[in-house]
């Protein structure tokens, strides 16, 4: 057996040099086709374990298999994140193209160019960093997939009283599912994107965790609870275990033109924040007045329509009471606002459909964990269990406030994404 290397970029991984070393003497010495077989699939994981770590590039030539550096498609949106993430996978020495998915057209929806994740400036600002490094660039449009799978979800789930996350969805169904299919099509092995968290695969476990960024003011892997084994293995985050200010100096060091622009905030499609408005004028119909109820079920007032309304919310009530009113509840069925106090918003258990489990086939036995209830909600601790109907119960040790239903509840061991679900329900 030959196995033959190029340099690696770095003295820094010796270790992995070492490892392939012995996978080296390991085939040499091997007797049979299928320990070379077993041989080439440890190669296979330290190789993407490499590109993860960001090495130079390597190519095998193992008793007639050729592990060739591989085939990877950037998705870039214009930002400083997916950029350095195609500069730092493009010095891996792999074959790369940059892809922007082009969603909606900005001014269709009165949001101006800058404010959001996929506009036309962004498409430019990715083009101009593609042509620095020298790399194929491509937009697909997948707008028909986006308005169904993304802008009719988040419609329907706030004029069912839920509140959604369209970035989990849009991950789900469009970056990692659409663009997944591209990739096959074009024949490419991975996709890379800006996110900050990082991908490792358990030998023990034979699975692919997906955990935390080593930056956790940036931390995304909330966002990502809901990547699949196939998925997770033909993924690279290569920003996982570097710090956003390492981003920017790396971007401005390169001179890209997006060195210093603006962190995208507000969901895209959804002009300054103004849900109800952006509902009202998407689907072409007004909401419907209702009444606001106290938790007694007793009338307080008029409400506007239950799309200008989420658990939680305090401001613009409009009700006179001598005491603080949140929105503790809402019913689509009677199209009513339930008002109470902020103890009225503390729940002890939830419940949650949708699930999907990384680090796990299954949550049979409850399991001591911490689950996040909110993108920016601090992890707390729980125990957390599937129903044999395959339901995901989270227990907390203490109350939590506004337990949110159509956000993702997504549980941690540690620095490990255990899984994650949509939340239904949840229990005082």
């Amino acid at each position: 057996g030959i196995m033959c290397l190029k340099e690696w970029t770095t003295s820094a991984r010796a270790k992995a040099s070492i490892s392939l070393s012995s996978l080296s003497r390991e085939l040499t010495s091997s007797k049979s086709i299928h320990h070379s077989l077993q041989a080439v699939k440890k190669i296979k994981l330290l190789h993407q374990h490499r590109r993860r770590e960001n090495t130079a590039a390597v190519n095998y030539n193992i008793r007639g298999h050729n592990i060739m550096a591989e085939k990877l498609a950037i998705a870039m949106s214009g930002g400083v994140d997916s950029s350095v993430a195609a500069l730092l996978t493009k010095e891996t020495g792999d074959e790369c193209i940059g892809a922007t998915m082009k969603l909606f057209h900005n001014e269709d929806i009165g949001v101006k160019r800058e404010k959001t994740c996929c506009s036309l400036d962004d498409v430019e600002d990715a083009r101009n960093v593609c042509y620095r490094m020298g790399i194929r660039y491509y937009v697909f449009n997948f707008s028909e997939r986006f308005k169904e799978d993304v802008m009719d979800r988040f419609v329907d789930a706030y004029e069912h009283g839920a509140t959604p996350n369209p970035c989990i969805d849009c991950n789900r169904y469009l970056k990692f599912d659409k663009m997944f299919q591209r990739m096959r099509e074009l024949e490419y092995d991975y996709i890379v994107t800006g996110h900050y968290a990082r991908v490792e695969y358990d030998e023990e476990k034979n699975r692919y965790l997906l955990k935390k960024a080593v930056d956790d003011t940036k931390d995304q892997s909330y966002v990502l609870y809901m990547l699949t084994q196939e998925q997770l293995a033909h993924i690279s985050l290569p920003l996982g275990g570097l710090r956003k200010t390492e981003v920017r100096e790396i971007a401005e060091k390169h001179g890209f033109v997006n060195a210093r622009k603006h962190d995208s905030q507000d969901i895209c499609f959804v002009p300054d924040g103004d849900y109800a408005k952006f509902i009202e004028q998407y689907t072409g119909r007004k909401s419907i007045p209702g009444d606001f109820v106290d938790t007694e079920g007793n009338i307080l007032g008029k409400h506007k329509g239950i799309i200008h309304y989420t658990l939680g919310q305090r401001r613009g009530l409009g009700i006179p009471a001598a005491s603080r009113l949140y929105v503790c509840d809402i019913s689509p069925k009677t199209n009513q606002v339930v008002l109470g106090n902020n103890e009225d918003l503390f729940h002890l258990e939830l419940t949650a459909t949708k699930v999907n489990l990384i680090s796990c086939e299954s949550l049979k036995e409850p399991m001591r964990l911490k689950a996040k209830i909110r993108y920016r909600h601090p992890e707390q601790e729980a125990l957390a269990w599937q129903t044999e109907d395959g339901v995901l119960h989270v227990r907390f040790d203490k109350p939590q406030r506004a337990i949110t239903r159509g956000q993702a509840v997504v549980l941690y061991d540690g620095d490990i994404v255990v899984g994650g679900g949509v939340i239904e329900n949840c229990i005082k």
